[in-house]
């Protein structure tokens, strides 16, 4: 049980700076991108995407999110992880 409850801890409890740097550029990757794509507005992205406007915001300001989340967000970008990762995580 100890392990599953750990798995959704909120950002804000990420003792791990390095995790929480990953993290944050994952929500820069996907805002700027996201502007590349012609969408001003996150939540005219997330709602043409079938994803949560209040969840997207959030992933974009650098909180944690699941993989299957992310590929959904890669899915409305119509990109491969190799696209979305070739870019702003070279350190």
């Amino acid at each position: 049980m100890d392990r599953l409850f750990w798995i959704f801890i909120p950002m804000t409890r990420v003792k791990d700076e390095t995790t929480k740097k990953r993290i944050e550029q994952l929500g820069k990757r996907m805002r700027e991108i996201r502007i590349a794509k012609g969408y001003t507005n996150y939540e005219n992205f997330a709602y043409e995407h079938n994803i949560p406007r209040p969840q997207y915001g959030r992933y974009e300001r650098g909180e944690d999110l699941k993989f299957s989340s992310l590929m959904k967000v890669l899915k409305g970008f119509d990109m491969t992880l190799q696209e979305f990762f070739s870019e702003g995580f070279d350190d």
